[in-house]
């Protein structure tokens, strides 16, 4: 590479420190803190209490809320919420109001007992996660209306890094903290860090509300359900190759869902602590996750979305083959660092390259609704394609799964290909104009 190529790397990175950036990373944080606390961490806290591996990979069932937040969207997106939105505007006083209800809710989850009752666990599970979705939707709409085309590729690249630090403080901090105070102790503490989404909410303004250029309020709910609902999707189906689209959507994931479903259950069945579990797989591979996620904004930036989801998804897929390796060598720290490494520092630069796909997809016009719709389809790939994991994992040896989650993200890879054939509309058009071109 030429001093000269090497200097636009560099300066590709000076944009991570402009503030709108840098609060959409604390508010990926707060978005990433719940996810693990109703997946991997719950995962380690339902096989202690004795939970078989089958119930343990039908409970991440409880997430379906992630799959379908696009049915409550249009809510979010068109409706304000009392005196919140009033006070905060639209965007902030949705995400206030969910950022304190998922805090909520992961109290109810930590005060919980699945061993006396796994339906209460189960109910506040549900709970945790639709709040969370919430959030979410809300989150997303925001990044992409505060963020301009130039910023797209960075926003992409914090706020995976902050979704993924939530991950590792819910995951390897929570552990760790369920060693020192027990669980309902490590729980309370990963209510109060919610506020680190707060903060972010009210250092930044509210998104200006888009021009529909109809100028005037919708008299009636048949208008309002058409506007919230048949619009985005209408504009969403104008796109060409839109059901290969949704269809890469849901499967270009699915390898890590698979891996992801049983990570925790595995290590422990490996003989690894729960302290181990913390400090190696989330404390030491925040490095890499925060570089991975760094430099897959970078890779979009330099290679465009397309080329970069490639690269990512290749790296990623090659990444699970480790986990086999790890499953061969058993109780093997050296081994587990190095799986860790490559793994969290890919799925890093995939998460980035991802999201900025997502993002690009979406018309100001209906930003949380579309979204809310592209990644409903990315979380229903992890909820309900990974629900047989546990059974897969059962039926077979530990090395046999990784390779089979290897070989889940082919699908996806073919699917990509076959959409970089596809003519590709201009950055800042939306696709009812790309396909009326």
């Amino acid at each position: 590479m030429t001093a000269e190529k090497t200097r636009e790397w560099l300066s590709s990175l000076t944009i991570y420190w402009n503030i709108r950036i840098l609060c959409i990373g604390l508010l990926g944080f707060s978005s990433g803190l719940p996810l693990l606390l109703v997946m991997g961490t719950l995962a380690a806290r339902l096989s202690e209490s004795g939970v078989s591996l089958q119930d343990i990979g039908a409970f991440t069932l409880v997430t379906f809320a992630y799959g379908f937040k696009w049915l409550w969207s249009p809510i979010v997106d068109q409706l304000p919420f009392p005196l919140l939105c009033r006070l905060f505007g639209r965007r902030r006083g949705w995400m206030l109001a969910s950022q304190l209800a998922t805090a909520g809710c992961i109290l109810g989850l930590g005060f919980s007992n699945p061993a006396e009752s796994l339906w209460a666990t189960a109910l506040w599970a549900i709970a945790l996660s639709f709040a969370s979705a919430t959030q979410d939707i809300v989150i997303d709409a925001f990044r992409v209306e505060r963020l301009n085309s130039e910023e797209m590729g960075a926003g992409a690249g914090v706020i995976v890094l902050g979704y993924r630090l939530g991950m590792v403080v819910a995951g390897g901090g929570a552990l760790i903290l369920a060693d020192l105070w027990g669980w309902a102790g490590a729980y309370s503490l990963m209510a109060a860090l919610m506020g680190v989404g707060v903060l972010a909410a009210l250092i930044l303004p509210d998104p200006p509300l888009p021009t529909t250029g109809e100028g005037t309020p919708r008299p009636s709910l048949a208008e309002w359900v058409r506007h919230a609902v048949v619009d985005p999707l209408r504009d969403f189906a104008a796109r060409r190759g839109w059901l290969l689209i949704l269809l890469f959507i849901a499967l270009y994931k699915y390898g890590d869902a698979l891996l992801s479903a049983m990570s925790t259950p595995f290590y422990l069945q490996m003989g690894f602590s729960k302290t181990e579990i913390g400090v190696v797989t989330k404390g030491f591979g925040i490095t890499f996750t925060i570089i991975g996620g760094l430099g897959g904004g970078v890779l979009v930036a330099r290679l465009g979305i397309m080329r970069a989801l490639l690269v990512c998804g290749v790296l990623q897929a090659a990444s699970n083959l480790l986990f086999a390796a790890l499953a061969i060598s058993g109780h093997n720290m050296p081994v587990l660092m190095a799986t860790i490494a490559v793994e969290n520092f890919t799925s890093g630069m995939g998460g980035a390259a991802f999201v900025a796909y997502l993002s690009s997809l979406c018309s100001l016009s209906y930003t949380a609704t579309q979204y809310a719709l592209v990644s409903s389809l990315m979380a229903t790939a992890r909820t309900f394609l990974a629900s047989g994991g546990g059974w897969l994992a059962e039926q077979m040896s530990w090395l046999q799964y990784f390779l089979l989650t290897a070989l889940a993200a082919l699908p996806g890879l073919l699917l990509l290909l076959w959409l970089m054939r596809l003519p590709q509309p201009p950055a800042g058009v939306t696709a009812v104009s790309a396909a009326k071109d």
